[in-house]
């Protein structure tokens, strides 16, 4: 009986050592952190609700076979965070949130599954609003739309703003026009050579806006097939190299998981821009900003750029129609030309630009409602 007790504390001691969330590198006062489980359907999520100043945290759930447990509830309080940030710098009456399932989506993902999570979305009672992510789709929010309405990017059949992704890959588009811009003094990206890494939903239709431009495009990702089938659509080159960040390039474009600019790549990247579509592409927002910034990369805040897709779904809680969500999707061109610009006049870099910005409108929110 002694012993088991001893081995109980023992265990006791090392989990309150690990400080499981709050002791988390990724964890940034995030007001709330759900983890739900039912056994019945396999379900296994995480949701993450960074802030709700603005409003109620909307992102989307993000169904992936993670190595551990850890690894997932790091990249729920990393994007979590991140959509704070991206609504609030966009102008959108939103907080952020994010919402993992640990699981393979193709093989393991059922609609009781689906209904289940919609089940603890709706136990938040609104707080958080959920959309699809990385290996989900609007049939997926159709499911969850069954057992609450705190979901967006639904079917437009049901009444919703359908796929956010070509949306997500406009406003891209926008923003590398923009660092263009800064960078050449043009912002034409005809002849340009572009490397696309990740060709999803959101990665294709970047690519085909690039080559509707006369861009030179490259493409890479880990699904041979697709790289097939984008290539044959749209005559991008397939990257057959072992090292793409050493690769001779204008424009790097990150569209698949985040922190491709990390300690080993940002030494031998060859790219002038770095813009695309990607979460939480520096692995160390100071530490690799900097260094960018040190070597004249010019790199466009991933949360900024990306902000396409939030701003769609965002059009079914507001009613707008689809010219405005163009029209907001296009002043991301603006918006990255003066981070670009204020990142150079303060000597700062423009992650710490950008997040300044959005920064600064969350805390004015924050004293209006403490008044």
């Amino acid at each position: 009986m002694g012993d088991t007790m001893s081995e109980d504390y023992t265990t006791l001691e090392k989990i309150i050592n690990q400080d499981p969330v709050f002791g988390q590198l990724s964890f940034n006062d995030h007001e709330q952190v759900v983890f739900c489980n039912d056994k019945d359907t396999g379900l296994k999520a995480i949701i993450s609700i960074h802030n709700t100043v603005l409003g109620p945290a909307l992102g989307g759930t993000r169904m992936w076979n993670y190595d551990n447990e850890w690894s997932a509830l790091n990249d729920a309080l990393r994007l979590s965070r991140g959509m704070t940030y991206k609504s609030a710098i966009t102008g959108l009456n939103l907080g952020g949130g994010k919402a993992v399932i640990i699981g393979d989506s193709k093989t393991q993902k059922t609609p009781e599954m689906m209904r289940k999570f919609g089940e603890f979305v709706h136990s938040l009672s609104g707080k958080y609003i959920t959309a699809e992510d990385v290996g989900m789709d609007t049939v997926d929010m159709d499911l969850v739309r069954e057992v609450t309405p705190y979901v967006t990017g639904i079917s437009e059949n049901k009444g919703g703003s359908g796929n956010p992704s070509p949306i997500t890959a406009y406003g891209v588009f926008m923003g590398m026009k923009a660092a263009a811009q800064f960078k050449y003094g043009s912002d034409v990206l005809e002849d340009k050579v572009v490397f696309v890494e990740g060709v999803g939903h959101v990665g294709e239709t970047l690519v085909e806006y690039l080559t509707q431009e006369g861009a030179k495009v490259t493409i890479a990702d880990i699904n041979r097939e697709r790289l097939e089938e984008v290539s044959s659509k749209y005559g991008a080159t397939i990257y057959q190299g072992a090292d793409l960040h050493a690769e001779p390039m204008d424009i790097y474009a990150p569209c698949a998981l985040g922190a491709t600019i990390n300690d080993n790549s940002i030494t031998k990247l060859q790219a002038k821009i770095i813009a695309g579509a990607a979460n939480n592409q520096l692995a160390d927002e100071a530490k690799h900003g900097m260094l960018l910034q040190q070597r004249g990369i010019v790199y466009a805040p991933d949360f900024l750029i990306n902000a396409g897709g939030i701003i769609n779904v965002y059009a079914e809680l507001e009613g707008y129609d689809r010219s405005e969500i163009m029209r907001k999707t296009e002043n991301i061109y603006t918006t990255t030309l003066e981070i670009l610009k204020k990142a150079t006049a303060n000597s700062t870099t423009t992650h710490t630009a950008a997040l300044q910005i959005a920064q600064a409108r969350i805390d004015a929110r924050r004293a209006e409602h403490n008044a």
